[in-house]
């Protein structure tokens, strides 16, 4: 049987000329790998309704890389496999150039390059940031909906509360205008009711027309036996 790849990896030195470049030049390299993939234009599939609408839940990221159309490598190789391989028993625990030069001879052992896989991670990175703007014009979208609804329902509140108020000003000013009024007639019933006793006291001793100084008694609200 074939050796593993860590197996590989712990029988060479660090002197060979397979080691690993130094971190610098490894960087760089994974920078122009990145600047070469162009950011794509977020999928058809973000942008219909039913997936907007569903944006408010939770979104596994792999709905997200299959919205995306972003599939698993032929040979397995992804990103998420080479975390994977990162985070093995086997070499968890080596130093970080160690590590690297061991996924380096796996890769190689397997005919991937490294490439392959960088630019698999930035077509997910690109995936993400392209669900996340089109997840963030969806939420702004709505709130800018949401905005002018309520601003029409408190156009409507206001205007409501408007009538009413006014409604009730109204119905106050109707009883004062017809207390006003009452109170007028009562004066001139009274100066009425006056003239009429004056006329009558020349004829009478014990004036039967009640006025403002000689008002109805009472009644006592007593029956005859």
């Amino acid at each position: 049987m074939s050796k593993k790849w860590y197996e590989h990896f712990v029988s060479v030195e660090s002197d060979t000329p397979n080691a690993p470049p130094p971190a610098n030049d490894a960087a760089m390299a994974i920078a122009q790998i990145a600047a070469t993939v162009a950011p794509p234009p977020p999928p058809a599939s973000f942008a219909k309704p039913a997936a907007a609408a569903a944006m408010g839940q939770l979104t596994s990221f792999d709905d997200i890389y299959t919205a995306a159309e972003i599939k698993g490598a032929p040979n397995g190789f992804t990103i998420f496999k080479v975390s994977d391989m990162l985070a093995s028993e086997h070499i968890k625990n080596m130093s970080a150039e160690m590590k690297k030069g061991s996924i380096m001879l796996a890769l190689d052992a397997a005919g991937v390059k490294i490439q392959d896989v960088i630019q698999d991670a930035v077509r997910r990175d690109q995936a993400l940031d392209a669900f996340e703007r089109v997840h963030q014009k969806a939420v702004e979208d709505l709130e800018a909906r949401k905005i002018e609804e309520n601003r029409k329902i408190q156009a409507d509140l206001d205007k409501y509360v408007s009538e009413q108020k006014a409604k009730l000003q109204a119905n106050l000013d109707e009883v004062a205008k017809q207390k006003e009024s009452f109170i007028g007639w009562r004066q001139k019933k009274q100066n009425e009711e006056q003239r009429i006793a004056d006329c009558v006291s020349y004829f009478v001793t014990d004036n039967p027309i009640t006025t403002a100084a000689n008002p109805r008694p009472a009644a006592s609200g007593k029956t005859g036996q």
